[in-house]
Order: C-alpha cells, then sequence, then structure tokens
C-alpha cells in the first residue's frame, strides 16, 4: 500500500464537533514497519524481554552416557543473558500479528561427569514465534491472547572448564532444550504481550484538552483488524466543549460597516412608524446546527450554518428586530499538523442567505449578501479560526510520534504519512 510509510498511519475523517456529541469515524492503520518499531522499543529497547526472562531457571538435565560413558548431569542451569535480541512483525489477514523474537540466550549451570565437578556454559539461539490476536472487545478495551507460540532451536555452543565434552552431552542438552525451552519462554511471552497491550491501549483511550476550550474523549470504538498491509483500528472521541457559539458586535466592527447599515435602511418599507434608527445597529451571530467537514480529492471544506440578528436596542431596553437571516456557509480548510494535533484554517467560499424573519416586514434581501459575506469573513472566521488554532489533538497511536508528516486528502479520507 503505498500510502503506508515506515510509521504509516492513516486516519479516516469524521472530525471536531462544536458541542458535546461523539467524534466516529475515526480510524488508524498501522504498516508492519511501524508495528515492528513500536513493538522492538518497547519490548527489546526498554528492557522488557531482559527483565522477564531474568531468573530463568531450567530444569536439571540428566543422562547416563557421556564423557567415558559416565553418566552426566546438569544442574543450576539458569539465564546468565539475553544476547543480540531481535524482534520482526508480519501480519496475519482476518487474524492477527505474527511476532517473532531471535535472540541468543547464554546458560550456565553445574555439570558433574562421573565424579568431575565443574562449570558448565551453554550459549542457544532461538527464536520464539507467536500468534497474536484481539478478542473480547468491551468498553473501549481488547484481550490479547497468543493463539500459537512455538520456539526453533539453532546453534548451541556448549563450554567446560576442562574442555573435555563428548558427543553424546551436546546432543543430551540439545534435545533437553528442544524440549523444555518452549515452556518456559512461551508464557515469559504472554506476559510481555499482555503487558504491552495494556500500555498501547493506554495511547488509544487518553483524554486529551482542546486549549481551553474542551477536551476530547479518545477510545478504541472496537476489535483492531489486520490486512496484509495495515493493523486497522476504528477510534471514537467523545467532544466535551465550552467554545462559545455567539458573537454580538456593532457593524463598525467591520470594514463594510456604514455600507451595510445603508443596505438594510433601503429595504424598510415606506411607511413603517417603528424603524426609527435613532439606536445604534447591533448584530448577533450564532452558530447553528453541527458542522459537517466533507473530504474530496485534495479539497476539504466545512459547511456550517449560522444565524444573524440585525436589530435595534431602544432606550427602553426593548429590542426591535429588524432582520433574522440564515446564512450556510461553505468553508475551505486548510488542513496542517503541528505538535501532533491537526490544524484547520478555514476561509469563506461561499454564502447562501435565507430570511427567516422581520419585526419591521423586510422581505427582498438579496441586496445583503455580500456584506453578510464581508461580515462574516471580517468577524466571525477570525474568532472561529482563532478557537481552531490551538489544533485537534491526535491521539498518540501506540506512541508513533507525528513529526515530519505530510497530508493526502481524498475522498472521505484524510491520509497522515510520517
Amino acid at each position: 500500500m503505498k500510502l503506508l510509510k515506515l510509521f504509516g498511519i492513516v486516519f479516516f475523517c469524521g472530525l471536531l464537533s462544536p458541542s458535546r456529541g461523539v467524534l466516529s469515524g475515526l480510524s488508524c492503520a498501522v504498516s508492519p514497519g511501524a508495528m515492528q518499531k513500536v513493538l522492538s522499543d518497547a519490548v527489546i529497547q526498554n528492557g522488557l524481554l531482559q527483565k522477564h526472562l531474568q531468573g530463568l531457571v531450567l530444569p536439571n538435565i540428566m543422562g547416563d552416557g557421556g564423557l567415558l560413558n559416565s553418566p552426566t548431569s546438569i544442574t543450576g542451569l539458569h539465564l546468565v543473558r539475553v544476547r543480540l535480541p531481535k524482534l520482526s512483525v508480519a501480519l496475519l489477514p482476518g487474524i492477527g500479528v505474527q511476532l517473532a523474537i531471535a535472540a541468543r540466550l547464554d546458560l550456565s549451570g553445574n555439570c558433574l561427569v562421573g565424579l568431575l565437578s565443574e562449570l558448565i556454559d551453554i550459549s542457544v539461539d532461538v527464536t520464539i514465534t507467536a500468534n497474536i490476536k484481539c478478542t473480547n472487545f468491551e468498553l473501549g478495551a481488547v484481550q490479547v491472547v497468543i493463539d500459537d507460540c512455538f520456539c526453533i532451536l539453532g546453534a548451541v555452543k556448549i563450554k567446560l572448564l576442562s574442555g573435555l565434552l563428548s558427543l553424546s552431552v551436546n546432543d543430551l542438552v540439545l534435545n533437553q532444550l528442544t524440549a523444555t525451552l518452549p515452556g518456559l519462554l512461551c508464557p515469559v511471552i504472554d506476559i510481555i504481550v499482555n503487558l504491552v497491550n495494556i500500555q498501547f491501549l493506554g495511547t488509544l483511550n487518553a483524554v486529551i484538552p482542546v486549549g481551553t476550550v474542551g477536551t476530547i474523549h479518545y477510545q478504541l470504538a472496537s476489535l483492531p483488524f489486520t490486512s496484509g498491509l495495515y493493523l486497522g483500528m476504528d477510534l471514537d472521541g467523545a467532544v466535551q466543549q465550552v467554545q462559545p457559539q455567539t458573537f454580538t458586535c456593532t457593524p463598525e466592527a467591520f470594514s463594510g460597516a456604514k455600507q451595510l447599515q445603508d443596505a438594510v435602511l433601503t429595504l424598510f418599507p415606506s411607511g413603517c412608524s417603528s424603524c426609527s434608527m435613532n439606536s445604534p445597529l447591533s448584530i448577533r451571530i450564532e452558530l447553528f446546527g453541527k458542522p459537517l467537514i466533507l473530504l474530496e480529492n485534495n479539497k476539504a471544506t466545512v459547511e456550517l450554518s449560522v444565524m444573524i440578528q440585525v436589530f435595534i436596542k431602544r432606550l427602553d431596553g426593548s429590542i426591535l428586530n429588524l432582520l433574522l437571516l440564515k446564512a450556510d456557509l461553505g468553508l475551505n480548510v486548510h488542513v496542517s499538523i503541528s505538535g501532533s494535533s491537526l490544524v484547520l484554517a478555514l476561509s469563506l467560499g461561499s454564502t447562501s442567505l435565507s430570511l427567516e424573519s422581520s419585526d419591521v416586514g423586510i422581505s427582498d434581501i438579496s441586496s445583503l449578501k455580500p456584506h453578510c459575506s464581508q461580515l462574516l469573513a471580517e468577524t466571525l472566521l477570525p474568532l472561529i479560526n482563532g478557537c481552531l488554532g490551538v489544533g485537534i489533538p491526535l491521539p498518540n497511536v501506540l506512541g508513533i510520534p507525528l513529526v515530519k508528516v505530510d497530508i493526502q486528502i481524498l475522498v472521505g479520507l484524510l491520509v497522515i504519512l510520517v
């Protein structure tokens, strides 16, 4: 899949709503290379493998034959260190993740051959392969289980202090390790996988502040799924916002103030007894409904509706509603990533204006469209962009950093390549 580079993440869209609600349709697809990097960091680089293999003790190895046909026993055999560990990942379509860990285990113990007792050092190459799948999804969490685990032993090197070693001892050690190591190593891998799962779920189930205007609570929405190209995860985000949605201003707040006032005056019906302009004109803009984000090839737009009330506040405190207008806006969106947040910058694309009501009998508003468009561009959009400027924080999926990213916009899909 060409869109997935190393650490590749794909986020499907369904973005921020300006009210309490569910942010659905946010998904990510993680490439095998990304999975290998984060798992290698968690299991090997952070010392998790070494920590849980420490203290590994193997059963005694007993044999009837050995040097000069003397009975052989190896006791106290334990792990000294893990060398050259390397982790690799393969994605199994429809099943899960295949994890393979190759390492060299250095073991040490006591060897009794006949009446001769001495130290024995054993070095063995092992490859542990485990097929991991997710199950039992509930409330944003999943259980990971190892469906199959097996060990393959490679080269075995045995060193005795005296240097005396027979082929029969070598065969005895290899046979015993082949029989016992899988039963010892696979349970350790099971523990490690479950610990890593808890760590990773923490990156998918997080409450993230959106500046000072609210929070997003991300959590896993369903069981992860695999193809041969990526591991997919669907996320939901519960949005709680206190972003202000009503803006009041005077016409002087934008450059076309006088033109708007003059245009409104020309719309007053003749003989209107209540149409006195002795009081200053006021304007209230209120967000209406929920914004809708549309993604097309190389293009993102937001459909947003606002109510525009043009009114006069009389000296006695009463309000004369000159116009209540509904404006349906098409906003162009510039998308960028900054500090692990999705930043949207909006500009006015199209405006559709309709009359909701008028206390003074105005009915034809066709001449007001350019003035209202200018009003919204100069007053509303800077406020919205100011709120959006803090960015929509993205979850730190599996701990993969969003640095040096490229963005592609496809139909219904926002692709973030890192």
